[in-house]
């Protein structure tokens, strides 16, 4: 998994955070994985030039930089101890970027070759003094491809996959490319067969190249111009096409945060980063899970049956994000029902909103609980989720279309973040819970 090489207001949050100090710092991605351990002679000095002029770093550096989210500092008597602390933190962690640059070895670029009629956009180790544009390199050959993919799905820029020597003038003859499945599927914009001209396609090229750049505000203004003018034609699907372009990058921008950590600090830090891995290990997730949401249902007999659901990002409690239910559609015990009703109305407002799922969804429970979210979920046709299940009784974890729970050692970093996870969602919904009784004694109805 890469981060997109988005634009973030760092300039403006160093300044005011790093001292003139010696001492060492650990930049992070968005899953608060460690990626590089640096040291300095001053702090705000180093941090800081990363990102004054980033037109002006290597290619790699770049490819770091645009995958940082978070950045930690230690403060160090002096620049030797310094030295001392970034070599032990390197050996225990092995950070990517260190790794990368010890090696030497080649890493992926996206190529655009700005040297044809109808450009492409594809993945290579090699660049070529073609006139072919080069984004990176990148430390992931699985997260660029993953990034093309998912681009390509998104139709943010979907530029012809295949090869042909094209022009402008001479659209090429149906026998040649009668057997092209994106022709017939109409996922490609098909300039073989002259279905799109030459300046509407550089006009996506030109998305495609905002992109990578990272001029993401570029690309919404254009979006935005697109989707008034379809709506103004009444071109209701183009337009809707254009909103959802445009809801999932504003949603891709994560700003960098610095903090001041002691060693101590640190050791928590990376103790949650490895509790976030493990648990990506354990439940055999595509990336670690950095926000994870967990539900419970809480009731006494069915009486004032109510429902919690709390956020975790990168293992830490996001108490803003946290939300309280009331549960309206069930009747008596049944907390299968009163979890597909909760799940439901969750995930049909984030839909409605635009705003991003979680990265795993957390039900405090068994299979019939985990069963009963999946049907929720499917019913409001919604996608690509991961899901798990914890029962109390024998701490077992049960996933979707697993017939057998999985049960983890009592000190696995996995198991105890999870169980962190659903007590605090259980002692949310208690004490909803309780506020809803209490009311009702009092005869509060509202």
């Amino acid at each position: 998994m890469i981060d997109l090489p988005i634009k973030t207001n760092m300039e403006s949050a160093i300044v005011p955070h790093l001292p003139n100090l010696p001492g060492v710092y650990l930049m992070r991605n968005s899953a608060a994985q460690i990626i590089y351990v640096g040291k300095a002679r001053d702090l705000k000095k180093r941090v800081s030039s990363y990102f004054a002029s980033p037109a002006r770093l290597t290619g790699k550096t770049q490819a770091l930089i645009s995958e940082v989210r978070h950045v930690d500092y230690v403060v160090s008597a002096s620049e030797r101890e310094a030295l001392v602390l970034e070599r032990r933190l390197i050996r225990r962690y092995n950070p990517t970027y260190n790794i990368m640059w010890k090696d030497d070895k080649s890493y992926p670029y996206v190529a655009l070759t700005m040297g044809e009629d109808f450009p492409r956009i594809y993945l290579t180790r090699r660049k070529k003094r073609d006139g072919t544009i080069y984004f990176g390199p990148y430390s992931s050959v699985n997260g660029v491809r993953n990034l093309l993919k998912w681009a390509w799905r998104k139709k943010l820029f979907p530029l012809r996959p295949c090869d042909y020597d094209l022009n402008d003038k001479n659209p090429l003859p149906y026998q040649k490319v009668r057997s092209c499945l994106y022709l017939h599927t109409a996922e490609c914009p098909a300039p073989c067969r002259g279905k799109i001209s030459a300046r509407d396609y550089k006009s996506i090229v030109k998305q495609a190249r905002w992109f990578f750049e990272g001029k993401q505000e570029k690309i919404l203004r254009e979006l935005e111009r697109n989707m008034k003018r379809s709506s103004k034609n009444l071109q209701f699907e183009q337009a809707a096409a254009m909103r959802d372009h445009i809801n999932t990058l504003r949603h891709m921008s994560e700003p960098v945060t610095f903090r001041k950590m002691t060693e101590g600090d640190l050791a928590g830090k990376i103790r949650e980063t490895r509790a976030l891995e493990d648990l990506t290990k354990a439940l055999k997730l595509s990336k670690p899970p950095a926000r994870i949401e967990c539900f419970d249902i809480s009731h006494i007999q069915g009486v004032e049956t109510v429902a919690s659901m709390v956020r975790f990002y990168l293992g830490q409690p996001d108490k803003s994000q946290y939300r309280k239910f009331i549960i309206r559609d069930v009747r008596g015990v049944d907390d299968f029902k009163a979890m597909s009703e909760v799940v439901g109305r969750r995930y049909s407002r984030l839909k409605k909103e635009g705003k991003p799922f979680p990265d795993l969804i957390l039900i405090d429970g068994g299979k019939g609980q985990l069963a009963s979210a999946l049907a929720a979920l499917k019913k409001i046709d919604v996608k690509g989720v991961s899901a798990a299940a914890l029962a109390k009784k024998e701490e077992e974890i049960f996933l979707p279309q697993s017939s057998e729970p999985i049960r983890l050692p009592a000190d696995s970093p996995a198991l105890l973040l999870l169980r962190r996870i659903r007590d605090e969602a259980h002692r949310f919904a208690i004490i909803f819970h309780r506020f809803r009784r209490k009311k009702k004694a009092l005869g509060i109805n509202k």
